[in-house]
């Protein structure tokens, strides 16, 4: 993909500004794409990911921004939105990582703390200490280097308390005792949030392009495992997207059997009109830039804000709270979730929201 496509990607964004280059030694594009600094710096993980061509990785930076800059405004948290990417071609040796995280160190650094970052898709707090040898603006750090340590936990409950609230929206009780929820993707945040589901009484299906990951639940937990060609298509209660974005589009959307999208991954949606066509299909969709919102509560609440933990763990069981409003508000006003929630978010902001 040429140039000119990066240029284009540029064109139709309503973000402030973006760096891009490129590192020769690893053959990565690197970008950070910050979207707002209206409410504060602008925070927002780093992505490490292969793309087809630099510009996917441009868009997905600038898209995840943006949620970034909604998520922040949602949580009440004096940020803007920006996010970070990676482009790499293959999987990196131990020093080429620390090479390109360093440079990437030194990209953040620039830009004197407008942008702030952390961990994000395979990226970890053990790289939040190599960025930190370089810039201070990197949340997530471990303990040991300051820190406050992985967030994937509290992004876990939130999610958790985010599912009890749309479970009791559709159903009329937040009980998930034999409810049957189906997570996407059984990392850092989809696992944790496996277990406490199964430890709430849900009947719970797991699916995950690692078998070893799946088989570790199955073996310990008794979980159901679907093949990921199966998730699409499912009949559950709830469908918890917890891996990459864009896997419920206009294409997916007609095989859906569940009553409740809601889960941890970053803009799940194909496209923005997709929440509109969830909304027609009769399946309530929990915002992702909302539901999602528990790790950017907890690297900015211990290390920005210097909240307690009794704090931070308000803000992220709040979540579910905040997803109540927002589907009174849908319902009232005779829109999705997706619009209800995107006003809320610019009612924050201060300025109007995009048309619906």
């Amino acid at each position: 993909m040429s140039l000119s496509s990066i240029d284009d990607v540029l064109r139709g964004w309503d973000g402030e500004l973006a760096v891009s280059c490129h590192d020769e030694r690893t053959d990565t594009w690197m970008f950070i794409a910050v979207h707002s600094t209206k409410l504060g710096p602008a925070g927002g993980g780093t992505r490490m990911k292969s793309y087809a061509a630099p510009a996917d990785a441009l868009r997905d930076a600038c898209l995840l921004g943006r949620a970034m800059t909604l998520k922040m405004a949602v949580a009440g948290l004096p940020m803007g939105g920006g996010k970070s990417v990676l482009a790499v071609p293959r999987e990196l040796s131990a020093a080429d990582r620390r090479h390109l995280l360093l440079r990437h160190a030194h990209n953040v650094e620039v830009l004197k703390g407008s942008y702030r970052t952390g961990p994000d898709m395979n990226t970890t707090s053990d790289d939040m200490d190599v960025l930190g040898e370089v810039t201070e603006f990197a949340f997530g750090r471990s303990e040991a280097r300051g820190g406050s340590g992985s967030s994937a936990p509290d992004t876990a409950v939130g999610c958790f308390e985010g599912i009890k609230a749309s479970v009791a929206h559709v159903f009329g009780s937040p009980d998930l005792a034999g409810r049957s929820v189906l997570v996407q993707g059984v990392g850092a945040v989809g696992e944790p949030l496996v277990r406490t589901l199964h430890a709430a009484g849900a009947n719970v299906l797991v699916s995950d392009v690692s078998l070893p990951r799946v088989s570790a639940l199955y073996d310990e937990l008794g979980v159901e495992v679907l093949a990921p060609e199966s998730v699409i298509g499912a009949e559950v209660d709830v469908y918890a997207p917890c891996a990459t974005g864009g896997v419920i589009d206009a294409a997916a959307i007609p095989r859906l059997r569940c009553r409740i999208v809601a889960g941890a991954a970053n803009n799940p949606l194909g496209a923005p009109e997709d929440g509109e066509l969830l909304s027609e299909a009769g399946i309530l969709y929990a915002p992702d830039f909302v539901i999602n919102g528990g790790g950017a509560i907890h690297l900015i609440g211990y290390e920005a804000l210097k909240w307690s933990k009794e704090q931070v763990d308000a803000g992220v069981v709040g979540i579910g709270a905040t997803l109540t409003e927002i589907y009174a508000r849908a319902d009232a006003e005779g829109i999705s979730t997706e619009t209800a929630a995107e006003r809320l978010a610019y009612a924050r902001l201060g300025q109007p929201a995009p048309p619906a």
